[in-house]
């Protein structure tokens, strides 16, 4: 073994993308229900990870994407929070 660690790899709920879990945005529902924006990566819950691209975001909640992988209902709270998150599709353009 050479010491290096394998980097973990989830997918965007929103586009279906694989990338390294530490570029995604987590979100998590605790055992105690509540959904919020993990900013560590670390917090006990179920998670699902959304790329961060504006246009990810709106599918994920407009389809209700993101309810269906954390199995509960989105807050409006939690919508707009992620909205601090995102970055202009426009850039890449």
């Amino acid at each position: 073994m050479d010491g290096r660690r394998k980097t973990p790899i989830r997918s965007c709920v929103g586009c279906r993308v694989l990338s390294d879990k530490g570029k995604l945005i987590r979100i998590v529902r605790s055992s105690d229900g509540e959904v919020r924006v993990d900013s560590t990566g670390k917090a006990p819950g179920r998670g699902a990870y959304l790329c961060g691209k504006k246009d990810c975001l709106k599918q994920a909640i407009k389809h209700k994407k993101l309810g269906r992988a954390l199995r509960c209902e989105i807050p409006a709270s939690v919508a707009e929070e992620l909205e601090t998150y995102v970055v202009e599709d426009d850039a890449e353009k």
